[in-house]
C-alpha cells in the first residue's frame, strides 16, 4: 500500500463500490478479494453481507443550448415548424437551404394535394437536364397531378418522351389555354394509365368526336370549362363512357335540358358533385332532368344559369334531400320565395351561395337564419339586404362562414350586431360602405377567432 496514496485507494474503492451496487461486479467466476476490493469490505462491510446505502443518480449534464443557426437545421424543430405551412406555402420553403429541402423532400406527406404547373412555352425554351429535374422533382415528391398551360399535341410528345414514369405516376391531369387536336388528347390519356381525374378548360380544338374516342372509364372527376365545340354530344359522351363518375363539372353556353337527361342509372349511383357554370340555355325543365336522373346528388351548382326560378329551386328542395351544398349565385330571377323552399326542405344544408342574387331581401334572410345546419353562408353583393335581415343572421348558432361583401345597404350599426355570432371563424365585408375602420376594431375585439377579410 506503501505505493499507492490512501486518496487513490479511496477513489478506487468507490469505484469498485458503486460497480457493485449496479450488479457488475457480480459477473464472472468468484476470485479472491484484491487490495481495493478489501479497503472497500473495510469502510463499508462485505458485499453480499451489508445494505449498501442509496446513492442517488447522477443527472446527465442538459445539453447546451442550440443558437439560432444551429435551431433552424434542427431535424425536429423543422418538422414541427413545416406543418404550420400549406402544400402551396412550402414550394417556397424548400428554396431557402438544401437543409430545408432535402427535409421537405423525404416525404410526399409534406406536399399532399399540390398540383404541379408546367407552362409548355417555357418548356420549348429549356434544356432538356432542366426539364428532366422537374419531372424528377414532381416523383421525388410524391406530386401527383400536373397542369400543362399552352400546350400543342408536339409538346404533349415531348412529355410523354421525357417523362414517361407519369404514366404509373400521376392520377390527374389539367389542360388549359392548349391547342392540343383530338389526336393529342388520345395520346395523352392512353399514356396515362391510372389517371382518374381530368381537366379541360380553354381547349378550343378539341371536339365531341374527340371525347367519344378518349375518355376512359377509369375517370371519376372530369371538368370542361370554356370549351367552344362542346355541347349536348358531349354531355351524351360523358354519360356513356364514365359509369363510375363522382364528379362532373361543366361550363358551356350552349348546353341544353335534354343533355342532362342523357344520365345512367349507374351514374344516378355514383354521381354526388355536379356543378354547372353559366349553362345560359338551361331552365326549369333542366332541373327537371337533373332531379330525376341525379337524385343522389350532395353538391350543386347552378351559377349564372340564369333561366332558373323560384320553380325550379323549389323542384331541388323537393326531390334532392341529401344536398349539402347549393349555389344559385348570378340567378337573377331567383327570389325570396326561393329562399322559403331551401329552407323548409333541405334540412341538411351546410352551405348556400346566393351572390349577385338581386332580388333577395330581409324576408328571404329571415328564412335562411331558421336553418340550423347552415355552416356557410354568401350573400356577395346582394342589393336589397339590410341590417334588419343582418339581425335575423345573429340567432345562428352553427354559423361559421358569413360573407357580406359589397351590399350596400348594410350600416355600421347593422354590421356591429355580428358580434353575437360567436363561433363565427371568417367574415368576410369587402366593398361594404357601412364598414369604417372603427368597426373593424371593434369586430377584431370582441371576435378575436374570427378571420375578418376586409
Amino acid at each position: 500500500m506503501s505505493s499507492v496514496s490512501a486518496q487513490g485507494v479511496v477513489e478506487r474503492a468507490s469505484a469498485e463500490l458503486s460497480r457493485r451496487i449496479t450488479g457488475l461486479g457480480l459477473r464472472g467466476r468468484k476470485r479472491s478479494p484484491g487490495v481495493v476490493e478489501r479497503v472497500a469490505n473495510a469502510l463499508c462491510g462485505p458485499a453480499a453481507a451489508a445494505t449498501a446505502p442509496r446513492i442517488p443518480r447522477r443527472r446527465r449534464p442538459s445539453p447546451r443550448p442550440l443558437v439560432w443557426s444551429q435551431f433552424i437545421l434542427e431535424d425536429r424543430f423543422l418538422e414541427k415548424f413545416f406543418l404550420y405551412f400549406n402544400a402551396n406555402e412550402r414550394k417556397s420553403l424548400a428554396q431557402v437551404c438544401t437543409k430545408w429541402r432535402d427535409i421537405l423532400y423525404s416525404t410526399p406527406r409534406w406536399w399532399s394535394g399540390l398540383v404541379a404547373v408546367l407552362d409548355c412555352r417555357d418548356m420549348r425554351t429549356e434544356s432538356g437536364c432542366c426539364m428532366q429535374r422537374f419531372y424528377n422533382s414532381v416523383v421525388r415528391r410524391g406530386i401527383r397531378g400536373i397542369i400543362l398551360i399552352s400546350a400543342t399535341d408536339d409538346d404533349i410528345n415531348e412529355f410523354i418522351k421525357q417523362f414517361p414514369v407519369s404514366a404509373h405516376h400521376l392520377h390527374a391531369i389539367g389542360l388549359k389555354g392548349c391547342t392540343i387536336t383530338d389526336r393529342g388528347l388520345e395520346a395523352i390519356l392512353d399514356h396515362l394509365q391510372v389517371l382518374f381525374e381530368l381537366e379541360l378548360t380553354g381547349c378550343n380544338e378539341i371536339t365531341e368526336a374527340g371525347l367519344w374516342a378518349c375518355l376512359t372509364p377509369r375517370i371519376v372527376s372530369l371538368t370542361l370549362t370554356d370549351c367552344i365545340n362542346i355541347a349536348d354530344e358531349a354531355v351524351g359522351a360523358v354519360a356513356q363512357l364514365l359509369p363510375s363518375l363522382y364528379e362532373f363539372s361543366l361550363q358551356a353556353y350552349h348546353v341544353t335540358d335534354a343533355a342532362l337527361g342523357y344520365f345512367s342509372p349507374k351514374q344516378s349511383a355514383s354521381l354526388s358533385i355536379l356543378r354547372l357554370h353559366s349553362c345560359w340555355e338551361l331552365t326549369n325543365h333542366g332541373v327537371v332532368n337533373i332531379v330525376h336522373s341525379l337524385p343522389n346528388l350532395t353538391v350543386l351548382s347552378l351559377s349564372g344559369c340564369s333561366k332558373v326560378t323560384d320553380e325550379g329551386v323549389e323542384l331541388l328542395a323537393e326531390n334532392l334531400p341529401r344536398l349539402r351544398s347549393l349555389d344559385l349565385s348570378w340567378c337573377p330571377r331567383v327570389t325570396d320565395n326561393a329562399l322559403e323552399y331551401i329552407a323548409c326542405d333541405l334540412n341538411q344544408l351546410e352551405e348556400l351561395t346566393l351572390d349577385r342574387c338581386v332580388h333577395i331581401t330581409d324576408i328571404g334572410v329571415g328564412y335562411i337564419s331558421t336553418m340550423q345546419s347552415l355552416v356557410a353562408l354568401f350573400l356577395r353583393w346582394c342589393s336589397q339586404v339590410r341590417d334588419f335581415g343582418v339581425q335575423h343572421l345573429c340567432g345562428m348558432r352553427s354559423l361559421q362562414l358569413l360573407s357580406l361583401a359589397g351590399c350596400p345597404l348594410l350600416t355600421s350599426g347593422g354590421l356591429s350586431s355580428l358580434i353575437q355570432l360567436r363561433q363565427l371563424r371568417e367574415l368576410e365585408l369587402t366593398n361594404c360602405p357601412g364598414a369604417s375602420p372603427e368597426l373593424f376594431d371593434y369586430l377584431h375585439e370582441h371576435l378575436p377567432r374570427c378571420l375578418i377579410i376586409e
